[in-house]
């Protein structure tokens, strides 16, 4: 049940962070959920684990790292 949280809650992560910015036009579920677990992984990795937790994520850190995966993937994704 706990990995079923951790999704739901990557991939609201992931939709906010698109949302903010402005590349969530483009991004499907599945990618919402991989920019969420992974910025969240990449967040709490910088900057700790601050702020309020859901689903054992910091949603802080969390989001402030998926903004930057959706950044760096955008950016590559643009290049090519």
């Amino acid at each position: 049940m706990h990995w079923i949280w951790v999704l739901i809650v990557g991939a609201i992560i992931g939709a906010v962070a698109g949302a903010i910015t402005s590349q969530g036009k483009s991004m499907g579920c599945a990618a919402n959920i991989i920019a969420g677990l992974v910025g969240s992984s990449l967040g709490q990795a910088l900057l700790g684990d601050f702020g309020p937790q859901v689903a054992g994520m910091a949603v802080i850190p969390s989001i402030i790292g998926a903004v930057i995966i959706v950044w760096i993937v955008a950016f590559i994704i643009n290049r090519i």
